[in-house]
């Protein structure tokens, strides 16, 4: 392929058989080309490549399966909390049963995937050793082990159909942890170096609130009596219209880090996330005017698809940021340009 040749180090130099001109005869070749033009550079710019094409950063070692479904079981959970204490305390038990018990078995299967990917549950444990405020995976740990007992009690108190004031007590205080359950995660991933989680820092929560509040929609709308499915469809087409600005949003503000969002299996994933979040809105409004339960249930699956698929194609987007070098040294060099050094 044609065009100039870069070296092991990264920085071009001349062409094979060709003789670089040197000594005086290269400062008159640079004078003449310099004259009526001001100062030109007597190096060229260096063209970027990493040490022997190696990557900067550790490839994420975590399992895809476990982590990106730990993701978005935990948003589906928090959110299923807030629709459950909605249903409850609004006189809809039809919507808030089937809340209550998706919260409580999403979040179990959560921490079951989360301790899955850690290897053996006491190094669940050993996160619990001390509490950092400045740590999000210390203060998800413990998020963690405040709200799943909620969830549970709640969850054991319908299915008993016994004990209705703790069932009561146990589904609020879950509504109360519930946002922070289904958004924690995004600040976890925002806050490691992998360049396509990190640069989305500032709109990655609003897109896993959004994806989280979808998802507990899909739920509810696919096991609700569409009678009492109302606020869940509202819900949802908050969510969703939440979801898809923050995401666009995202990307505009990534750069180069959004790359990865747009390429591979990433890409596919999230395109197919975007249109099942959109079409799911589209056929929850639908099925509200129509009171069709079918669309109902169609909107619902669509959004429990749509939500997962959006947490797939962030983790993998995120993998694949971390193998690129580039993702991670050119926008360093572009920051420190920027404030002149």
């Amino acid at each position: 392929m044609s065009g100039p040749d870069v070296t092991r180090d990264g920085v071009q130099g001349a062409r094979p058989g060709r003789q670089a001109p040197t000594g005086a005869h290269a400062g008159r070749r640079r004078r003449r080309r310099g004259r009526g033009r001001g100062e030109q550079p007597m190096v060229p710019d260096a063209v970027f490549s990493s040490y022997y094409g190696k990557p900067v950063l550790n490839r994420p070692t975590w399992k895809a399966l476990d982590i990106a479904g730990y993701l978005y079981l935990g948003g589906l959970a928090g959110a299923s909390s807030l629709l459950a204490a909605g249903g409850q305390f609004t006189g809809r038990p039809g919507l808030a049963a089937p809340a209550k018990l998706g919260a409580a078995g999403a979040i179990s299967l959560s921490l079951a995937a989360l301790v899955h990917d850690l290897g053996r549950p006491a190094r669940f444990l050993n996160m619990l050793r001390v509490f950092k405020p400045t740590s999000p995976m210390s203060v998800g740990s413990w998020l963690l082990v405040g709200y799943a007992p909620l969830n549970l009690a709640a969850a054991a108190a319908e299915v008993a159909g016994r004990y209705r004031l703790l069932g009561s007590a146990a589904t609020a205080a879950a509504a109360v942890l519930g946002p922070a359950v289904a958004t924690y995660t995004a600040v976890l991933l925002s806050d490691t170096a992998v360049p396509s989680w990190h640069e989305g820092y500032r709109q990655l929560p609003f897109v896993f609130a959004g994806s989280a509040a979808t998802a507990a929609s899909g739920l509810a709308l696919v096991a609700a009596p569409a009678a009492e499915a109302g606020p869940a469809r509202r819900m949802g087409v908050l969510g969703a219209a939440l979801e898809l600005a923050a995401f666009r949003a995202m990307k505009r503000h990534m750069g180069l880090a959004a790359e990865p969002l747009e390429q591979g299996g990433a890409h596919r994933l999230l395109r197919a996330a975007e249109a099942l979040t959109a079409g799911g809105a589209a056929l929850a409004v639908l099925s509200g005017r129509m009171r069709d339960r079918r669309l109902a249930v169609a909107a619902g699956a669509a959004w429990l698809t749509g939500s997962a698929a959006l947490r797939f194609g962030v983790f993998h987007a995120g993998v694949a940021s971390a193998e690129d070098p580039k993702y991670t040294v050119v926008p360093q060099r572009e920051r420190l340009r920027a404030r002149g050094r």
